[in-house]
């Protein structure tokens, strides 16, 4: 791994030269540990709206692959350097974010990674990564157990790759294996139907497989550049209603959301996006969500509480259609308190794209 210039709380790591095999017992003190600090995270959330809950922070643009429709990553971008990164977590720390999520682009490829994750989990911070799982090998995943990696969640889109996704079972089954074997934090992997997937079958096989490895399932649908859905179709649905009769306890509270998303039809929520949950781009700045880059831009070294506790109170026009799951579930913590006093109307034709685009239903 690259390192930047040491210092004492930036020591250089090395890589074992044979990586131990993760103990159950090890496994299990975590994650009782991990699921305390989650509870403690969700009363701060009830005691107070002050703060965000949830943070994705894109520390790397650039993606070792080309999915037809990801619109949230480039071939060319350099990594954010890790002084700054340091600098945005620190903010976020500062605001007293619970939850920060690395995504990108593939954050894999920032070479000091292993360095992010622990400046995350200095905070206090419930750590986070989205990640395709290419690069994952035993020294990796050993890495980011010593950095302190909480979960982690890769998305399958079908059983064997084609033009629309490389994503597939049959590539990423061997990085699957060595995560049950060596990770000592939660995964997750997400599988998908919807338009340009060919197979909706490969969902229900991604699902099986990954209980099968100890893991938690999701499923998310595809829909087009502009954030609208279509409704499922018969064969879709099907594979919807048995892939979700396989993770049932995954989806208590959000069911209703859930299927009038699979339905194509709008929901009626408060989104707390810019205060519970904040989307930070590898400029370093403070976007409603990934969908909404550039509302409200706000850089997040000039983000403050009295930005957070505005933004609670603003209603997004976009909400109603909104297809972002890990939004709503945020948002969801507070679904019976403060009305929403002012609106805003972000995007107003913002998305432009014509590649689908890739909606996580957790």
């Amino acid at each position: 791994m690259t390192q930047s210039t040491s210092t004492p709380e930036q020591a250089p790591r090395t890589i074992p030269a044979a990586v131990p095999k993760s103990s159950g017992g090890k496994r299990r003190w975590k994650a009782v540990t991990r699921k305390l600090r989650e509870l403690g995270s969700v009363g701060s959330a009830l005691a107070s709206t002050g703060h965000p809950y949830m943070a994705h922070i894109v520390p790397m643009r650039r993606c070792n692959l080309a999915c037809t429709y990801c619109n949230e990553f480039d071939n060319f971008s350099d990594p954010v350097p890790i002084e700054e990164m340091y600098r945005r977590i620190d903010h976020l720390g500062r605001l007293g974010t619970s939850v920060i999520t690395i995504s990108g682009g593939e954050p894999l490829l920032h070479p000091d990674l292993d360095l992010v994750i622990a400046r995350i989990r200095k905070t206090g911070a419930i750590a986070g990564m989205i990640t395709n799982g290419y690069l994952l090998m035993p020294d990796r995943i050993e890495r980011l157990n010593q950095a302190g990696l909480d979960h982690m969640q890769i998305s399958i889109d079908n059983v064997m790759p084609d033009d629309v996704s490389k994503k597939s079972l049959k590539v990423l089954d061997a990085k699957l294996k060595m995560l049950a074997e060596y990770a000592d934090f939660h995964v997750n992997i997400n599988s998908v139907v919807g338009g340009g997937i060919a197979n909706p079958e490969d969902a229900f096989t991604v699902s099986e497989r990954a209980l099968g490895l100890g893991f938690s399932s999701t499923i998310g649908i595809i829909h087009d550049g502009s954030g609208q859905l279509k409704p499922l179709g018969e064969a879709e649905r099907n594979v919807w209603d048995r892939v979700r009769n396989l993770t049932r306890r995954s989806y208590s509270r959000f069911n209703h959301f859930q299927e009038a998303i699979a339905n194509g039809q709008p929901n009626d929520w408060r989104c707390r996006a810019g205060a519970r949950y904040i989307y930070i781009c590898e400029n370093g700045l403070v976007h409603y969500c990934s969908q909404q880059r550039g509302y409200p831009g706000i850089p997040i070294a000039d983000y403050k509480t009295a930005d957070v506790k505005r933004e609670f109170l603003t209603e997004k026009s976009c909400a109603p259609n909104c297809t972002i799951s890990c939004v709503h579930q945020v948002s969801y913590i507070d679904h019976w308190r403060a009305p929403q006093n002012a609106t805003v109307t972000p995007g107003g034709g913002h998305h432009t794209s014509p590649t689908p685009e890739l909606v996580q239903i957790r």
